[in-house]
């Protein structure tokens, strides 16, 4: 006679816990579903989501987050490392919005007090309820006035950076070819360059602007071997 099947239970049934709070918690998994746009414009085959990025960020807190102690004295890695993981909470409802450097590109794109108003009220939406500071850290980064929101942002561009030299290294992306990429929509730059372009002008950090350096020479490095 076979063994009954075991069942989770909860003595308290839960009651405790509003429905609120699980129906903010699965709206931001949808964060695992939503790619990230720049690089389905550029015809990535199966190109990251933003979770995943966010995981990256995350992951450079902890791997390099020192290194920019000198210049961001008294941070504090730990607070830091929660900025990471909720940064991008928002595009759960709002979707992801690329950054252009090429101007006549960045006109199709919305508004930006009218994307960050968006940011705002999806986020005191999604995590209004929870019982963790999510909204209050989420405003932090977006403020980028304290040296933990300062060092995300940084990590921020320098994983969009990393991506990219890891697209071009694996061949990843071919944008002559027909399907979700759009040739035109990169007209003005070679390869992944135009994520380069927008990075550069946006790290704050001398430490930043290093690993920047670093990676870039190795993109160019590997763009090239491919031409």
């Amino acid at each position: 006679m076979a063994a009954p099947r075991s069942r989770v239970s909860d003595p308290t049934g839960g009651a405790s816990i509003p429905g609120s709070v699980i129906d903010s918690l699965l709206e931001a998994l949808a964060l695992k579903d939503e790619r990230r746009t720049g690089w389905q414009l550029r015809g990535v085959e199966e190109p990251e989501s933003v979770a995943a990025h966010s995981w990256g960020v995350a992951y450079l807190v902890v791997a390099i987050g020192e290194t920019f102690e000198s210049e961001l004295p008294g941070i504090d890695l730990d607070a830091a490392l929660r900025l990471a993981v909720v940064h991008d909470v928002a595009e759960a409802r709002t979707g992801d919005v690329p950054t252009r450097a090429d101007p006549e590109a960045a006109g199709d794109l919305p508004d930006e007090a009218d994307q960050e108003a968006a940011e705002r009220r999806a986020m005191a939406d999604i995590a209004g309820e929870l019982p963790g500071p999510v909204l209050e850290e989420w405003e932090e980064y977006e403020r980028r006035e304290s040296p933990e929101a300062t060092l995300v942002k940084e990590l921020d561009l320098l994983d969009m950076c990393l991506q990219a030299l890891h697209y071009e290294s694996t061949g990843r992306y071919d944008p002559t070819a027909s399907g979700p990429g759009d040739p035109d929509a990169f007209a003005e730059y070679d390869a992944l360059d135009e994520f380069f372009a927008t990075a550069e002008p946006r790290l704050r950090t001398d430490t930043g602007r290093g690993y920047f350096d670093r990676i870039r020479n190795r993109y160019v490095e590997a763009r090239d071997r491919e031409e």
